[in-house]
């Protein structure tokens, strides 16, 4: 099979984007792992699917594969993309749309200066949602990772997340640690393992190993997560500049039941095809 693709990314966070549309695509786990290969197929973090959709509110219907060819709900770098994917294409015309995914709508909004703002919906604290195991209410909870205990906020943004501060992100054991994280047994649908140093009350660095895919140059979720958590805590405002290796990110949340807002780039890198 021939299989038309666009290579995108947000802040370093890559993407092979498929249009679904104008294309019957029915991909397998495995045919998905070769396109993410970076040694044997295109190389992505993850793979986004625009298709039609039947929700009368939305515009399209998104969808999102790890690396290791498993779906997942949410990716708030992937929503960027998918944007100026559907506008580069001329699928649509509206700078302003909204998405259907396996967590519920999101309405990105491409910006003035190229920028993307993407609505995330308010994050989710309530164990029971994210799905994360406990039998205690507290933002800050101990969490067994090896032969360390750790202290995370669970919370979901639209995927579980698990975020940590630390004193110099650069030197946190994120891809030894965030590995048994991920699979950790009180998260049942495993989680994204973040790791926030907070600079300052307006800015924080981050890094994230990502479930499916490892530890990623950048997580639009993640940055998301970490940003609410820190402003929960007590720790950060309510805007924060996310700085990830592949870029900087802007988050806002007014807390309690408001959405998160998030703010970045949508690169494309090239087009091509593939034969699956």
């Amino acid at each position: 099979m021939l299989l038309k693709f666009t290579k995108m990314h947000g802040a370093g966070n890559d993407f092979v984007v498929l249009d679904g549309v104008r294309q019957r695509i029915h991909l397998t786990p495995e045919q998905l792992r070769l396109l993410a290969d970076r040694h044997f197929g295109v190389g992505c973090d993850q793979i986004l699917l625009v298709e039609t959709t039947r929700h009368p509110g939305a515009d399209f219907r998104y969808r999102i594969f790890n690396a290791d060819g498993g779906e997942v709900e949410q990716c708030g770098n992937g929503a960027r993309c998918f944007v100026r994917f559907v506008l580069d294409q001329g699928l649509t015309h509206k700078r302003e749309i909204v998405v259907e995914t396996q967590s519920g709508l999101i309405t990105p909004r491409m910006e003035e200066d190229g920028r993307v703002t993407v609505n995330m919906g308010a994050p989710v604290f309530e164990a029971a949602r994210i799905p994360f195991i406990t039998s205690i209410e507290a933002d800050v909870q101990p969490l067994d990772a090896g032969e360390e205990t750790v202290q995370i906020t669970a919370v979901s943004m639209g995927n579980p997340h698990a975020v940590q501060v630390v004193a110099d992100v650069e030197r946190a054991p994120v891809v030894a640690q965030g590995a048994l994280i991920e699979r950790h047994p009180r998260f049942p649908n495993r989680v994204n393992a973040g790791y926030m140093q907070v600079l300052d009350r307006g800015h924080i660095k981050l890094r994230v190993y990502e479930r499916g895919s490892g530890e990623t140059l950048s997580c639009g979720t993640g940055a998301c997560a970490a940003a609410v958590a820190g402003i929960r805590r007590g720790l950060l405002d309510e805007r924060v500049h996310v700085t990830t290796r592949g870029g900087v990110l802007s988050i806002s949340w007014a807390g309690g039941e408001e959405p998160v807002w998030l703010t970045g780039p949508a690169i494309t890198v090239f087009e091509g095809e593939i034969n699956i």
